[in-house]
This record gives structure tokens, C-alpha cells and sequence, in this order.
């Protein structure tokens, strides 16, 4: 049998013990953050800090500048992913320097 088989049984087998009961397995909880809403103070505060123009801003998350303007007026609010480069970004003022997406000159 093949190191990989063996491998596999062994953690099938570790498996069907934990479930049945007969050895328990250590377990860890994983969670997820909600994304956070971002008001349009928020986000144009975030992009301000940037030093980015809508129209950069828009290019560094892949959208639209009027995507941008509409969620800086609040008419619009950003989706999943947006939320979350603003949340790394509202957390590390560096992070459009660490992942320059957009080169700055």
C-alpha cells in the first residue's frame, strides 16, 4: 500500500472514531466577521486617507468611479468584497502601498 493510502485510512479511521465516540478529536470553532455596512462619511474618510482620487479609488477595487461617487453620496452602498478591502483598509492605513494595485507617481 502506498504512503498516501495509509494516510488516508489513518484519518478516515480517526474520523469514525470521533464520530462513534471512542476517541475524541480536538475541534476548533471557526468564525467569520460580518462585513460591515460602510456609511458614505466612512468610506470617502477611507479613501481620503489614501490619498487616492475616485477615480484611483474606483481602479484599486475594480469598479466604476461612479460606483465610488454613489457610494460616497450613500445612494449605493458597497457588496461583499468591497467591504472588506475597505475593512483591511480601515485597519491598515498601508495597505494600498503593501498591494499596489494602483501605482501612485
Amino acid at each position: 500500500m502506498s504512503e498516501i493510502y495509509k494516510s488516508i485510512m489513518q484519518g478516515l479511521n480517526e474520523a469514525l472514531d470521533d464520530a462513534s465516540g471512542k476517541k475524541k478529536l480536538p475541534h476548533k470553532a471557526v468564525s467569520i466577521i460580518p462585513v460591515k455596512i460602510y456609511s458614505a462619511d466612512e468610506i470617502k474618510a477611507i479613501r481620503k486617507s489614501t490619498g487616492m482620487t475616485q477615480k484611483l479609488f474606483a481602479e484599486y477595487f475594480g469598479v466604476s468611479a461612479k460606483t465610488v461617487e454613489a457610494w460616497e453620496k450613500g445612494t449605493n452602498h458597497p457588496s461583499g468584497p468591497s467591504s472588506r478591502i475597505l475593512s483591511m483598509m480601515e485597519s491598515n492605513h498601508a495597505l494600498t502601498k503593501e498591494y499596489p494595485f494602483v501605482k501612485m507617481s
